[in-house]
């Protein structure tokens, strides 16, 4: 995660940008080359559902679940048992997680698509539907939820450049390349079902490409914001003490409302410690 990524990326939205938003149409002539492939029913658009396209798609969904998987199976053991070392690296688990939710979790599903109005290719007028095209950069359309800019299955599958970052010198230009075709891959599926124009992916990737970009360089890499993963460790050692504390609190006082006495203070000055969080 380097500059050079950052101005490739930076390179890629800026011409991108423009050239789709100065000609929609190339948007409309990518996917009605889509739009013509019929099945025997006369659907449109028919590679949606094509079953070897169909397995890809859910192949490339998974991928992105396998890798996060690790990260948050650590950080739950340490909730359950805080005093156990993390297997994978606090900082992996906080850049992981935090880059999923941010980038396709916040960012795309939950503030793009809800509120950027553009209807997918299958929908607009040109291509067989009874909504209105718009260019990419205007949100005003007819769609009203889960829209189509921009794609969240692309933004997952470019997610993976996340963990990509994380592999080791030797393997991290491969990862990268392997991320990459995800991303290409997914953005290709996605345009042919009739799901996303191509503008719609081209977006997902690089706001998703950024997103991790920057919280790689504010975790790893900026010397001011830079994390280590003893602290991270040690602050989630003593969120877990209070977790499990407050649990045991509260089933102490559910115990005591059920039997009608008052539950017994806890005299160990150990425990009282960790439940707020100093221990």
């Amino acid at each position: 995660m380097n500059r050079t990524g950052l101005i490739i990326a930076l390179v890629i939205a800026v011409v991108g940008g423009l050239l789709f938003g100065l000609f929609p149409g190339l948007d409309l002539a990518i996917s009605r080359h889509f739009h013509d492939y019929i099945d025997p029913s006369k659907h449109t658009f028919a590679l949606r559902v094509y079953p070897p396209l169909m397995n890809v798609r859910n192949i490339g969904l998974w991928i992105g679940t396998i890798l996060v998987a690790p990260a948050v199976a650590s950080l739950i053991v340490k909730f359950i048992l805080p005093q156990r070392k993390m297997v994978v690296s606090g900082r992996a688990v906080v850049f992981l997680i935090s880059t999923l939710a941010l980038a396709p979790g916040l960012l795309v599903n939950v503030g793009l698509k809800e509120h950027w109005n553009r209807p997918r290719p299958i929908d607009v007028r040109q291509l067989g539907g009874n909504e209105t095209f718009v260019a990419w950069w205007d949100p005003r359309g007819d769609c009203a939820s889960n829209c189509s800019f921009v794609s969240g299955d692309v933004a997952g599958a470019a997610w993976t450049f996340a963990p990509a970052a994380l592999a080791p010198p030797q393997w991290r230009a491969l990862a990268y390349g392997a991320a990459f075709a995800l991303t290409v891959g997914m953005g290709a599926v996605r345009v042919m079902a009739g799901a996303h124009f191509a503008s719609d992916v081209l977006f997902a990737a690089v706001f998703t490409f950024l997103t991790v970009w920057l919280m790689h360089a504010l975790i790893y890499r900026w010397p001011r914001t830079r994390l280590s993963d003893d602290r991270i460790e040690q602050a989630l050692e003593r969120a877990g003490f209070a977790c499990r504390d407050s649990l045991t609190w509260l089933g102490h006082r559910a115990a005591a409302e059920i039997s009608g006495s008052e539950p017994a203070e806890d005299g160990d000055e150990k425990s009282k410690g960790r439940r707020r969080g100093w221990w």
